[in-house]
């Protein structure tokens, strides 16, 4: 996804994108903001207050860069898939919430590519592994118009990912 954020221009920073309520700079800050919480939460700390990078007239693809590594290296850390971890829908278990945040961190990348004009290359075992779960985990209680809203339907053509993306409630 970083090669994505790398193509964004500046002129692209205030455009929608599929996630209806935010533009492309919204879902950067988002992904930021909400990826360095979790990089706290997968090492088992409380995470401060974090806040979007002050980057403004620009693409802060350097600070996105940064964040994804981080929270990463956060994933990949002892006992974090073990852990149980806080997230915004309740404790879980690591290996749990890191599914969650790959779906999150797929939708989200699918929007940023979508909308700004860009081919979204996902190899095709981790759409289909992130889909499995998607189908399995997102409940209609989490269909509440904000978080998720329900699944949209796709031309008979879509791809495994657009077709993932309509079930996270987006429009092609």
């Amino acid at each position: 996804m970083n090669a994505t954020v790398d193509r964004i221009q500046t002129m692209q920073m205030n455009d929608p994108t599929p996630c209806s309520k935010f533009t492309v700079h919204d879902v950067l800050n988002h992904m930021i903001v909400l990826g360095g919480t979790f990089t706290y939460s997968f090492r088992g700390e409380d995470a401060p207050e974090l806040r979007a990078p002050g980057v403004y007239g620009g693409v802060p693809a350097a600070e996105f860069r940064e964040v994804m590594d981080d929270l990463l290296a956060a994933v990949k850390s002892p006992g974090a898939m073990e852990r149980q971890v806080t997230t915004p829908m309740g404790e879980m278990p690591g290996e749990t919430f890191a599914r969650l945040v790959a779906f999150d961190g797929l939708m989200h990348g699918w929007d940023l590519a979508s909308s700004t004009g860009q081919r979204f290359e996902v190899p095709p075992a981790v759409i289909c592994a992130v889909d499995e779960f998607a189908r399995s985990a997102l409940t209609s209680e989490m269909r509440d118009g904000d978080t998720f809203k329900d699944a949209t339907t796709v031309p008979d053509d879509a791809s495994q990912l657009e077709r993932l993306a309509a079930f996270s409630g987006r429009s092609l």
